[in-house]
């Protein structure tokens, strides 16, 4: 069936190295106010406040909590006992690098579709490259977790350039792999005195590139709930009727272009190609026009 590549050149778009995004951010903050190596393991919740169990063996005690402790949130698990992440039915191997191919157009990202994977190519500044590639697999399967570059050379093989290239500029220790996971939509963020952020919230799949765009999104909500309501608890519910059916869109829409980027099938995927050879770009932007239609 060969492959299919989606390419965009940057306009408004652009990409941020999340290590850097971080950096930009500490930088407005006062060093004492965060503190590493605090991993929360336990809490307790009642009208008076939240004591918060940290896996050193320390307890701290608070009024309120803004839980963005990521998709196995603790806080999570204990407010929506039943609510577990779920497997999108694909793997995913990624990668920074700094030797970029002379064959990678620096203005340009695209994602490569191929039967059940996909190549993914992200230019960053500094010289740097990000990509990723996605392998339909068994959750947990020991087989994609021992590969190595190698391995997704003879899986990519048949791409086209500079996918090899950008691979064998790879080495193995810059490889992170992981399974894809999200969160089915919640139907609420805001427990009393606890509000949920964040992937704690609406950890999505990463097929729209909107997992710390919403994060960030959080921040910016939240901070102005809180500055127009004196009390943290309602504050907390404005924010979840604010963001809920935005997040619940965004991660329902990955999580169906994940399923429709992976097929396998030879003939949906035909179709598939056919259909979006066949959309004008008008109106491919205008599907996502929802993702920039946001004020805060």
């Amino acid at each position: 069936l060969g492959t299919f590549t989606i390419r965009s050149v940057f306009s408004n778009n652009f990409a941020i190295h999340r290590a850097d995004l971080h950096e930009a951010l500490l930088s407005y903050l006062p060093t004492e106010t965060i503190k590493l190596g605090k991993t929360c393991v336990d809490f307790e919740q009642s009208s008076a406040g939240i004591k918060l169990y940290f896996q050193d063996g320390s307890v701290e005690e608070t009024d309120y909590v803004i839980a963005c402790d990521g998709i196995h949130s603790i806080f999570r698990k204990k407010l929506v006992p039943l609510h577990e992440p779920r497997y999108a039915g694909y793997t995913c191997w990624r990668a920074v690098i700094h030797n970029i191919p002379a064959t990678v157009k620096a203005d340009e990202t695209s994602e490569t579709w191929g039967p059940g994977k996909r190549f993914g190519i992200v230019p960053l500044a500094n010289n740097k490259l990000y990509w990723f590639a996605c392998l339909n697999a068994r959750q947990n399967d020991p087989a994609m977790k021992a590969y190595r570059v190698p391995d997704l050379i003879a899986s990519f093989g048949n791409f086209h350039e500079p996918v090899s290239d950008i691979l064998r500029n790879t080495t193995n220790d810059q490889l992170l792999w992981n399974d894809i996971i999200d969160l089915k939509p919640l139907g609420r963020f805001a427990f009393n005195n606890i509000v949920l952020a964040g992937d704690a919230a609406h950890a999505t799949t990463p097929n729209m590139g909107q997992g710390a765009c919403m994060a960030i999104e959080d921040a910016a909500v939240l901070a102005n709930c809180l500055s127009t309501d004196e009390e943290p608890a309602s504050a907390f519910q404005q924010f979840e009727r604010v963001r809920l059916t935005r997040t619940k869109k965004i991660v329902s829409e990955s999580w169906r272009l994940g399923r429709v980027a992976q097929l396998e099938n030879p003939l949906l995927i035909r179709l598939r190609n056919t259909v979006v050879r066949a959309t004008p770009p008008r109106v491919m932007e205008k599907q996502l026009k929802f993702l920039y239609d946001v004020s805060f």
